[in-house]
């Protein structure tokens, strides 16, 4: 009887052990760095185009755009509009990211002068939400990203609910009078790991 106790006490032991680490764990994007061939209008593998126009674009190659990645071999361009409209792309995490919890990541960001005349500077949006191209929350904006070297920017969140998708877009800076053609580059988006404060 007391081994019987002792082993269920140290069975409950170990799964609350395990479930606290699972929670503690970071969060990480499938291919984060949006590895592909490059090509135009293409999503990269295990993302979802969320754009009402037209897909992202596997870079570098098409549109005159040559950086080199700051992770892999690919990266991805996105693009805003003169019609009020822009790129976007998104995913299911594999775990969700916990109501309240304080997160962190990093990402790099860049622009290029070329991208068939859709060369002004915008900045990037990340939302996350509970279906396939929710956006519930706004957990990130960039500021405006008008330098053609990556920059790595690094972000701090909380979510209002437990959410399961994310969602990555190019916007138009702001304050924006017109709506323009622009573009963004991105690479190498960290883990979201959980932090001290939000």
């Amino acid at each position: 009887m007391i081994i019987t106790r002792h082993f269920i006490g140290l069975v409950l032991l170990l799964t609350t052990h395990q479930l606290l680490t699972a929670q503690l764990r970071p969060v990480e994007l499938n291919n984060a760095s949006f590895e592909g061939v490059p090509h135009d209008a293409v999503t990269p593998n295990q993302w979802k185009s969320c754009g009402l126009d037209s897909s992202p674009d596997i870079l570098p190659g098409p549109w005159g755009v040559y950086q080199k990645p700051t992770h892999g071999h690919t990266f991805l361009g996105l693009i805003t509009r003169e019609n009020n409209s822009w790129e976007a792309l998104g995913q299911k995490m594999p775990r969700p990211l916990k109501k309240n919890k304080c997160y962190k990541f990093k990402i790099d960001l860049s622009s290029s002068p070329a991208y068939a005349g859709y060369s002004k500077p915008t900045r990037l949006r990340v939302w996350v939400g509970n279906t396939a191209c929710d956006r519930a929350q706004l957990i990130a904006t960039s500021p405006t990203i008008d330098h053609y070297e990556w920059k790595t920017y690094e972000f701090f969140f909380s979510v209002e609910e437990d959410y399961k998708y994310i969602i990555i877009e190019c916007y138009y800076k702001e304050p924006a009078f017109h709506y323009y053609r622009g573009n963004l580059l991105i690479d190498n988006i960290s883990a979201f790991e959980m932090c001290d404060r939000a």
